[in-house]
């Protein structure tokens, strides 16, 4: 059969609003054998590595996975938990309480779940099982506050697919970034507070965002100024100046330039300025992960202590903290304003007084 269809659809089914979260993914496992499928999905999206598709797969194939899965394993190791992979646990967590809110806010018509781009969940799967609930709005929100087309498009990319192998679509709304919402500029800065009132205030707070090659710049990636306008309106929250911040790019790989300035060659030259104590936050990362509890949380504060420094410490990411979910929700609401298949004004005004 060329296209899916909802075998187990009732027309008696009450229609419903769905809200898919997303992230980037996670391996199954911290080993090599379960790195080796997950870095090959990753590395082989053209949004991600944009060269030309042969050569790519010739240095795919041919080198980096003989040797990164192993590397990669190693570093996964270090952060794995009982449970399970972090990002997927946070995730996890924030698709549980959006869900609760959701329920609270708007009633048992709307139904919130959250997928992988890479690895499991996948999208395919979840809308799959979004649609046989009965959702025929789907919205959908990439947890990546800052657009870049090798996370958000490349999440549109999946989700495009899935739908032409579909008899029946739903009606879709596609949140593409929420970098300036005041909502989410407003829980980084309280986050930050937070661990002030803990541990009082360094000589330097670091935003570090993730890195893309400086050609998706040039070639109109409006990622870099994003990340720059996050930074901005979170320090003006602060009440920081230009000096007491600054905003650094980091997970380069390969040997092309990517954005600048690099968040470990950064942390690596401040101790020679007179910066001795240093905070770093990552606002493009919605949950803890790989890259922010092992490569800013331990390799980087390792290259600012032998550097000299004398104070490192990493705030941790907004993940399924009150105040995340408050305003992924906010974001959430707005995007379903019209949609009134599920409650009437009337009835999401008695209960917003209830």
């Amino acid at each position: 059969m060329k296209y899916r269809g909802s075998p187990s659809f009732s027309h008696k089914q009450a229609d419903k609003v769905g809200v898919l979260i997303t992230n980037l993914g996670t391996p199954e496992a911290p080993t090599t054998k379960a790195l080796r499928p997950y870095l090959k999905q990753f590395l082989s999206d053209p949004r991600v590595v944009e060269v030309p598709k042969v050569i790519w797969w010739l240095v795919l194939n041919l080198v980096i996975l003989r040797f990164r899965p192993k590397r990669s394993a190693h570093a996964y190791s270090t952060v794995w938990t009982d449970e399970g992979s972090p990002l997927l646990l946070h995730t996890q967590k924030q698709a549980e309480a959006l869900q609760q809110k959701c329920k609270t806010q708007l009633g048992e018509g709307v139904v919130v779940d959250f997928a992988m781009r890479y690895g499991s969940p996948s999208v395919s799967e979840v809308v799959d099982a979004m649609l046989q609930q009965g959702v025929r709005k789907l919205l959908v929100l990439p947890l990546y506050p800052q657009y870049c087309a090798s996370t958000t498009a490349s999440t549109f990319d999946a989700l495009a697919d899935d739908f032409t192998k579909r008899r029946w679509l739903p009606e879709l709304r596609f949140i593409t970034h929420y970098h300036d919402e005041d909502e989410y500029i407003q829980a980084v800065a309280d986050k930050i507070r937070e661990h002030w009132s803990e541990h009082g205030t360094a000589d330097k707070l670091l935003l570090s965002y993730h890195g893309i090659p400086k050609r998706y710049l040039t070639n109109g990636d409006p990622y870099h100024c994003e990340c720059h306008k996050t930074s901005r309106l979170v320090a003006e929250k602060l009440g920081l100046n230009k000096a007491q911040y600054m905003t650094t790019f980091q997970s380069r790989f390969g040997r092309e330039e990517w954005l600048t300035p690099y968040t470990d060659e950064t942390l690596k030259s401040l101790p020679s300025q007179g910066v001795e104590s240093v905070q770093v936050v990552c606002p493009g990362f919605s949950a803890d992960c790989l890259e922010t509890i092992e490569e800013i949380g331990v390799e980087n504060r390792d290259y600012f202590m032998e550097a000299g420094g004398k104070r490192y410490e990493y705030i941790e990411a907004l993940n399924s903290d009150p105040k995340h979910i408050d305003a992924l929700y906010a974001i959430i609401e707005r995007n379903l304003y019209g949609w009134n298949a599920v409650l009437d004004n009337t009835d999401r005004e008695a209960r917003a007084k209830g």
